[in-house]
């Protein structure tokens, strides 16, 4: 059968990513505690388009992530970057991974067990070196204590949940749930899902008794992340729903530049 998007393009324009967005797919993720995680993803995968050719060809990304069934990880993309190069006949390939990641939490006091639901991506690229990127990304929910409320008001002080964007490269592999408690332990107090009367008392004084800023929470959350010798590179995003004001409040950190391959 007549193949056209291996036919010849004469416009003379490359183009730097084509390929699929939004597929949902069953994917299993490595789990600190249970080994493994079934959960769903939305997957991106692109490649580059040289100006030659006239299209690629879609229905082979999603053939590759068949072939690589049943788990998608870290230690795996490598692995289905280099394919996908060989099979779509491309300089570069990127592949992007965005899946809810399920950890079971205790409630402080009651110990109550609820399940906690974080988004999570995972984010790889080869170029034409074939030099390997690779980024996790965990979104975060927190809670927050405003230390200027705290400090005029003589009872109580205004609070709000807030939403953490980290990514990170690094040199080993680390564990979702590192990068998650890592978050939580430099807010005012972290999330739960089911929580009893004493645990909202016990949640409530603790997050009063550690306000902090979005310049708090994100310096306190970069300290850590540049005391860690395997994290090569990073980025933070902090934002506080404000329950006072009719804006968020927003902070940003990065490591630095990201790496030229």
């Amino acid at each position: 059968m007549k193949d056209i998007q291996n036919e010849r393009d004469y416009r003379n324009i490359a183009i730097n990513k084509v390929g699929i967005k939004n597929l949902k797919y069953p994917i299993t993720i490595l789990d600190r505690n249970k080994g493994k995680q079934n959960t769903v993803a939305s997957i991106n995968m692109y490649v580059d388009l040289p100006h030659e050719y006239k299209g690629t060809h879609m229905s082979r990304f999603v053939e590759m992530l068949h072939h690589f069934r049943p788990e998608i990880a870290l230690k795996t993309f490598s692995d289905i970057l280099g394919q996908m190069k060989k099979h779509l006949n491309a300089a570069s390939a990127e592949i992007e991974v965005t899946f809810p990641y399920f950890i079971e939490k205790k409630a402080p006091v009651s110990q109550s067990p609820g399940l906690m639901d974080y988004i999570c991506r995972l984010i790889g690229s080869v170029n034409s070196d074939c030099k390997i990127d690779l980024v996790l990304e965990v979104i975060v929910p927190v809670s927050s204590v405003c230390p200027c409320s705290k400090e005029i008001s003589t009872e109580g002080a205004h609070n709000q949940r807030g939403r953490v964007h980290l990514k990170t490269r690094f040199k080993k592999f680390i564990w979702i749930e590192d990068m998650i408690e890592l978050v939580e332990r430099c807010a005012s107090c972290d999330v739960y899902s089911v929580l009893k009367r004493a645990d909202e008392k016990f949640i409530t004084e603790k997050g009063y008794a550690n306000p902090k800023f979005v310049e708090d929470i994100i310096r306190d959350i970069a300290l850590e992340l540049n005391a860690d010798k395997n994290i090569t590179w990073f980025s933070v995003e902090v934002e506080n729903f404000e329950s006072i004001h009719n804006h968020n409040a927003y902070a940003y950190i990065t490591s630095g530049e990201r790496p030229t391959l």
